[in-house]
């Protein structure tokens, strides 16, 4: 929801210049691979192309690391659940995934403003170029972010979810987070028409759900469990069937115009028993036959009314958080029962600065007396220490502390390899130590440009608008809406090169790596919409993407599921499923050389020990790894997975430390018993 809010929020803000001054290097924990197919015999000499490793003074120089802990050495947090640590998220924006019953599809009437589209509209091909226009969308005008993209319906559905759980399975991960799944007339569902119910048109039974919705007050006991609540009941008894946790999507801040309590507001006005829950500015004079009905939105925008806070302001007012904390009940303990396995396991928190800290307090202790186990994860994009630590949130999405340093590093080859190992500590050391194993390690999302796109679009050499993120999401050079020059094709085999490094990093790297539908399938876009393009599948045939939303020329694209790109996915998952040292061990920095851009972070678990190195340079490069971090005996050292082909190891022999073989643009997890 929040790209919006933060494109607004950041235009206010002068920019920020990441000052990387001196100090320690270190990291953090998780999981095992089948042997990578990428693997090589090792050679009998060194390639003659490869850089010869070097120390690094400057690293040498520095002052200690602080202790680099296991799980099982730090202070635990009731608020940070084991399965958190040890969890693979996946991302499932439920309107674009997948169609699995077409007879639920959304019509014209439901959309969020139908009297502006056409008469013409109808639900927009899944396997068509995202770029072509409908009629409809051409009747609406000529912009194609203006007139129709937003307007647009594919319909997926809990159906399609249920359908693919088999295929999530197949990929390794063991949790998954929808963006909204309650009823709200966007595509996205940010815009709460109810958080009591399921959107009607993600299960079977529409109208239905409907009319029963309509008879329903804020008190529980009038709400009933609809045909798409019910199916989304099934989803979650099938996930956890699987060993699979759900969290959804939790939105306090602000509904839509047709919840239930903002509709009545509207309709009586003063009236009302709801003029207290929103910020009511002026009241309609039903003398004028002008509505003078005034009230504040979410970020201005008129379609977000927001609720209302306490008159001391540090908490929300008393009818929407009693009716949070019911509906919180109500999908955390469906049959009331006092146990929580129907339930979700879990919430993400979206814009969760926006709701005073007093809440989220009670709020998460309500959560946690309802599941002990449960998993809270705020959306904040910048340092979250206060609200978590203070709102007693599991985690946050971690924006800042890990895509910000990737991007600057892996992707843009900008940052230094130092200062990527000193960002990425100063930045984690932020939270508790506990917490730092659950924060949620994402590269891109719905509110962001894909990761292939990013990759496709390279900075250059041109300075960084904000250093402190290094431009990721930086509004108005992440979308072709504000940057004529932004590049909407297809990856070439470079930027995927790029992208099976960015995934090596997130799979074995400290904190909980979260995937967003698609990227693991090759699917490319800027940002909203253009993240939110449906899903790939390959029973499904694609038309060629062709178009372009500027009306630039361009060659097309084929679209498809990229196979090799998802069997790299399916390999780094299961790497890290299967070594408990890279989900529970200790991490710390290893290894920088930046004039060949090489960074290499070791885990350490209870005598299990890893180490994994990036070369983002264009060079190979010949890396001995420092004794104190080698594995004990000759030739113990083990490639376990490489990104592209021609890694390989040299085993130590006659006093001979080995050495690693790493192409350029390459990583390389490598394993061995520790000393």
């Amino acid at each position: 929801m929040s790209a919006l809010n933060r494109n607004l929020r950041e235009s206010a803000v002068a920019t920020l210049v990441v000052l990387l001054a001196s100090t320690s290097l270190g990291c953090g924990a998780a999981g095992p691979p089948p042997p990578a197919d990428r693997s090589a015999a090792p050679p009998t000499s060194a390639p003659t192309a490869a850089y010869v490793s070097r120390p690094v003074d400057r690293v040498a120089a520095e002052q200690p690391a602080p202790p680099a802990l296991e799980w099982s050495e730090v202070e635990p947090l009731p608020n940070v659940p084991l399965w958190a640590v040890d969890a693979v998220f996946y991302q499932i924006f439920p309107e674009r995934f997948r169609n699995g019953d077409p007879s639920n599809d959304p019509n014209r009437q439901s959309l969020e403003l139908p009297d502006v589209v056409p008469p013409s509209w109808a639900i927009t091909p899944w396997t068509g170029d995202f770029y072509a226009r409908a009629d409809w969308e051409r009747q609406s005008g000529d912009n194609f972010y203006d007139h129709g993209v937003f307007n647009r319906r594919y319909g997926g559905d809990l159906q399609g979810v249920l359908d693919k759980l088999d295929y999530l399975d197949r990929l390794g991960v063991t949790a998954l987070y929808f963006n909204p799944v309650f009823y709200g007339r966007s595509l996205h569902k940010y815009d709460g028409a109810s958080m009591h119910h399921v959107d009607p048109y993600f299960g079977p039974d529409p109208a239905g759900d409907l009319a029963l919705i309509a008879a329903e007050s804020s008190d529980p006991q009038s709400w009933h469990w609809t045909a798409a609540d019910k199916l989304f009941l099934e989803l979650l008894a099938e996930a956890h069937r699987r060993g699979v946790r759900v969290i959804i999507d939790g939105v306090f801040n602000h509904t839509g115009r047709d919840f239930f309590a903002f509709q009545h507001l509207r309709e009586h006005q003063q009236d009302s028993p709801y003029d207290d829950w929103y910020i009511v500015q002026h009241y309609d004079d039903p003398e004028t036959p002008a509505n003078e009905f005034r009230y504040k939105g979410w970020w201005g925008i008129d379609t977000l009314p927001e609720f209302a806070n306490s008159a001391a302001g540090d908490d929300l007012h008393a009818g929407p958080r009693q009716y949070v904390m019911d509906i919180t009940r109500r999908w955390m303990d469906p049959d009331e029962d006092g146990d929580p396995a129907d339930g979700v396991d879990g919430w993400r928190l979206d814009v969760a600065e926006e709701v005073p800290l007093n809440f989220w307090k009670a709020w998460n202790a309500r959560v946690r007396q309802l599941n002990p186990q449960a998993y809270t994860v705020a959306e904040i994009w910048n340092d979250a220490r206060t609200y978590l630590v203070g709102g007693g949130f599991s985690a946050t999405m971690n924006y800042h502390a890990f895509a910000y340093p990737a991007k600057g590093f892996l992707m843009d080859g900008r940052l230094s390899a130092h200062d990527f190992g000193r960002e990425l500590l100063l930045r984690r050391q932020k939270y508790p130590s506990a917490m730092q194993f659950a924060l949620q390690n994402l590269v891109d999302s719905h509110d962001t440009d894909r990761l292939a796109s990013m990759l496709v679009n390279h900075p250059g050499d041109a300075p960084y608008r904000n250093g402190d993120r290094f431009d990721y999401d930086e509004s108005g050079l992440v979308s072709p809406r504000q940057d004529p020059t932004y590049d909407v094709r297809k990856p070439d085999a470079a930027a995927s090169r790029l992208q099976r490094m960015v995934v090596l990093m997130q799979m074995t790297y400290l904190g909980a790596p979260m995937v967003y539908y698609g990227d693991e399938a090759g699917m490319w876009g800027g940002d909203d919409p253009c993240c939110r393009k449906p899903m790939l599948w390959d029973d499904l045939q694609y038309d060629d993407e062709a178009g372009d939303p500027l009306g630039r020329p361009r060659q097309p694209d084929e679209v498809a599921v990229d196979q090799d790109l998802l069997a790299f996915y399916r390999r780094a998952i299961a790497l890290r499923r299967q070594h408990d040292v890279l989900r529970r061990g200790s991490c710390t920095t290893v290894a920088s050389d930046d004039d060949a851009k090489f960074f290499a972070f070791g885990r350490k678990l209870a005598g299990t020990q890893m180490l994994v190195a990036l070369n983002r340079g264009d060079q190979p490069y010949a890396w001995q790894p420092p004794a104190d971090a080698l594995p004990s005996g000759a030739g113990a050292l083990e490639l376990l997975l490489a990104t592209d082909e021609g890694a390989q190891i040299r085993p130590a022999a006659e006093g001979r430390p080995p050495t690693v073989f790493i192409p350029a643009r390459t990583g390389v997890a490598l394993a061995g018993p520790s000393p």
